[in-house]
């Protein structure tokens, strides 16, 4: 979160960009990187952070003055060029849910507006202020139906295939939102259009942009860059 004290802490734990070469001086295999001394450590870490999270603590509010120029926000995608929004687009929520669903951008958009404007933390230790609309995961869990089984939401997106997983209880924060806007104004393709994740409590790579689906799951799975040693829970 943004409490000074607790996000020092946390971000003192993250494995962050560096976790590449700590793979290769330990002798991991980069697509295990959860194994032998590596996953140790990320799973101390990763205990260690779910003990400091709380889910009723909010960030601070960052006020309007304070957003960064558009042009400086910096964008990111993994595709050779800006992904486009496939025909049709839809997002899928399933998994362990009651009501599978399939929504359109007029479908989230009918649903209770959520805002969020916070610092934004990226591992390569850059920060920038965007105020970011869109729908709060809770409210999906709820229009669907989640099963408290599913203690983990995997979110997938049509960026080469990028994705990541959270911890439900991170996912459905109350300042975790599927975004549709951003300085409220439509979500531009550089930043993840037509639907992206946004959150107060976790690093930039987690926030999968362009997503195509959100599936509720019993169990943990990893991430794009997770998979190749990046820490999976990655609070801030």
């Amino acid at each position: 979160m943004s409490d000074g004290g607790v996000r020092i802490t946390r971000r003192g734990l993250i494995v962050g960009a560096g976790v590449g070469a700590a793979v290769g001086a330990l002798g991991c295999d980069p697509h295990a990187p959860r194994a032998g001394l590596l996953g140790a450590m990320d799973a101390l870490n990763e205990r260690v952070q779910q003990r400091l999270f709380r889910g009723g603590r909010r960030a601070r509010l960052v006020r309007a003055s304070e957003l960064t120029p558009l042009d400086d926000f910096p964008r990111y995608h993994i595709s050779p060029s800006v992904p486009a929004a496939p025909a049709g687009w839809q997002l899928a929520v399933g998994g362990l849910v009651r009501q599978p669903l399939r929504l359109n951008l007029d479908d989230l958009k009918r649903m209770p507006l959520t805002e969020v404007r916070v610092r934004h933390h990226c591992v390569e230790g850059w920060t920038a202020v965007a105020s970011w609309q869109g729908v709060a995961m809770a409210e999906i869990a709820a229009r669907a139906g989640a099963d408290p089984r599913a203690r983990f939401v995997e979110f997938r997106s049509f960026d080469d295939g990028y994705w990541s997983s959270w911890d439900r209880a991170s996912a459905l924060h109350a300042q975790t939102i599927l975004a549709y806007g951003m300085n409220g104004s439509p979500l531009e393709p550089g930043h993840g259009a037509p639907l992206r994740l946004y959150a107060a409590v976790k690093l930039g790579y987690k926030m999968v942009k362009y997503l195509t689906a959100v599936s509720f799951l019993p169990e943990a799975t990893g991430g794009y860059w997770e998979d190749q040693g990046y820490e999976w829970f990655a609070g801030v």
